[in-house]
């Protein structure tokens, strides 16, 4: 097993010096000889020596851990607000204007910039971040590529053996520290390439600050998170801001990479600073990648591009017009990464998709309905998969839905999604999906409010027996999309957490039909 080193303590004063106007006022000044060990904004993780950096959360304040911190053995306290000083207190206390900032600065600096030592690829947007990123990954790998991948399944690299070595992490995108933490691993284990899911709420909260990305996806934007943002132009000025980092980046040979067929292409486009290339993907004969021909039935995807390096056939068990945008960009994003479009074909001709993404889930038996998972829980996610799983639903059977909407999110959209649902399936189970704090029978009501007519709607709030219900009254003729948990192998119920696999469940409900 590779060993990984351990980095040497940093001197404070080159620290703060590169914080610059950061720094509101330190105490005390002379801080010359002191040394950080380690950067930290979890009270809990401290060690010796550590920076410990004050993170406001939604649900309590770092400032309060601060005598925590200082007892497991800060060295230095990095706050928004000025933090009390004992009369013995000999830890350095540091006032910033910005403590988020502060962290990713530190924390680059102590990880001495990962992200200049290999090729990051972000890739943003409300939907495709995790096929796209999977795809780009599949096409390295097989390019002979050191690759690793961060996102909403985690993260991963092939290991010393050939097999891929993964590692949990929190969010899609990890907070700042950790994030430049998991790159020095990435950089240490000789890796060329990093794609990435980079959210919005990454970008909003500075978790991605100080990376220097060689190459800025965006898929597309659509509702999401406004439970956090608010408002839609604060959603997409937030993963704007990947490509204003990708100028400033100091990568050589960088490119932006824009689906030209969403409505805010142009402002994401104009934002491109000159020596950054540009490249476009869609269905629009202008777009550089662009669809000439495509079909779609239940074997996959049939599918001819023109590219910039030319024409493209491809035979893909990908389906549904949302892939055909995740496989453009993915190519472009090779593209721009040196890779031969012939390597591209091959590599994507043999892609058997993303855990949770459109999965088709049987039990072997035959005379049973075709069932589908997926991820999909936002408007746009739940119409683009049921207009897929729509071209599969043979003369004489029906498109079945079960899917419910998650609680302490954006609840503007569940009504959104029961009348999508409603327009585009022939029955509807309108189940939970991880209510969290709320009510399930709330969130339900919310989602009916949404649809006109209750012909062919029913409603089980426990999500196992509303999957068991649709399972065992289709025909083999039928076609069942449960959707919104996808690859979730947990249900979240109030002050609890259970295990429960949307996939398990179908299977289990199809060998009870027997």
């Amino acid at each position: 097993m590779t060993e990984l080193k351990q980095h040497n303590n940093k001197r404070l004063k080159p620290v703060l010096e590169r914080l610059g106007n950061l720094v509101i006022r330190a105490q005390p000044a002379a801080t010359a000889d002191l040394a950080i060990s380690g950067v930290a904004y979890d009270s809990r993780r401290v060690t010796p020596g550590n920076a410990f950096f004050c993170i406001p959360g939604q649900k309590s304040d770092g400032n309060q851990f601060v005598p925590d911190a200082i007892k497991l053995g800060a060295s230095c306290i990095f706050s928004e607000s000025p933090t009390s000083r004992g009369e013995n207190d000999s830890v350095v206390h540091v006032t910033v204007s910005d403590v988020r900032l502060a962290l990713a600065t530190v924390a680059d600096c102590f990880f001495e910039h990962p992200s200049q030592q290999l090729r990051l690829l972000g890739v943003t947007g409300t939907n495709g971040k995790t096929t796209t990123t999977h795809l780009v990954e599949h096409i390295l790998d097989r390019s002979l590529k050191r690759v690793g991948l961060i996102g909403t399944l985690g993260a991963r690299w092939e290991g010393e053996h050939g097999q891929r070595e993964y590692k949990d992490i929190k969010h899609t995108t990890p907070q700042a520290s950790d994030l430049q933490d998991l790159l020095d691993e990435m950089v240490q284990r000789k890796l060329t390439h990093v794609a990435m899911e980079v959210s919005s709420h990454a970008l909003a909260l500075k978790r991605v600050a100080c990376c220097d990305f060689a190459v800025a996806v965006l898929t597309n934007i659509t509702q999401d998170h406004l439970d956090f943002h608010k408002t839609m132009d604060h959603y997409w000025h937030s993963k704007k801001l990947l490509f204003e980092m990708l100028n400033a980046s100091q990568q050589q040979n960088k490119t932006a990479i824009v689906n030209a067929d969403d409505p805010l292409a142009s402002e994401f486009i104009k934002v491109v600073a000159g020596g950054v290339r540009v490249w476009t993907y869609g269905f629009g004969a202008d777009a550089d990648c662009s669809v000439q021909e495509v079909k779609f039935d239940f074997r996959g995807t049939k599918l001819s591009l023109k590219t910039p390096q030319g024409p493209l056939d491809l035979s893909l068990k990908l389906n549904g017009k949302f892939n055909v945008y995740n496989t453009m960009a993915a190519i472009l994003m090779c593209l721009a990464e040196g890779v031969d479009l012939a390597d591209c074909k091959r590599a994507l001709e043999e892609f058997g998709g993303v855990s949770g993404r459109f999965e088709v889930v049987a039990s072997g038996h035959e005379n049973e309905p075709l069932c589908i998972v997926d991820y999909a829980h936002t408007p746009d996610g739940l119409d683009n998969i049921l207009k897929a799983a729509r071209a599969l639903v043979p003369l004489g059977g029906r498109l079945i839905v079960v899917f419910g909407c998650g609680g302490d999110r954006d609840s503007s959209k569940r009504p959104q999604m029961g009348e999508i649902a409603e327009k585009l399936a022939d029955d509807l189970v309108i189940t939970s999906d991880n209510p969290r704090s709320e009510d399930p029978d709330q969130i339900i009501a919310d989602i009916v409010s949404g649809i006109k007519r209750m012909r062919g709607v029913r409603v089980e709030a426990d999500r196992a027996s509303a999957i068991k219900m649709a399972v065992e009254e289709a025909s083999d003729k039928d076609v069942i999309v449960v959707a919104g948990k996808g690859h979730e192998t947990y249900q979240i119920l109030g002050d609890k957490t259970i295990d429960f696999d949307d996939r398990i469940q179908v299977k289990q409900a199809l060998s009870g039909r027997l």
